[in-house]
């Protein structure tokens, strides 16, 4: 699951985007719903509570990751 982790730093396309304090707080939120998910997979078995627990973090990961996206299409383009 580590390649579905957002690395705000990896994003050398928009460093203007890199101040923005919005930004930074999805995409914390985002790691961390990345590593609640991992925890919860790492066990051998689920409660049916923790299986509806997982697909509501992914669900809300997702959400969170479109909106980090849109919030980086309405950037600005860089300076050439």
């Amino acid at each position: 699951m580590a390649d579905a982790q957002l690395r705000l730093e990896d994003d050398v396309k928009a460093p203007v985007l890199r101040s923005s304090q919005d930004l930074q707080q999805l995409v914390s939120e985002h790691h961390h719903l990345d590593e609640k998910i991992r925890n919860l997979s790492s066990l051998s078995y689920l409660t049916e509570q923790q299986q509806y627990e997982e697909a509501l973090l992914k669900k809300r990961k997702l959400a969170l990751k479109d909106r980090i996206e849109a919030f980086r299409r309405q950037a600005p383009p860089p300076a050439s």
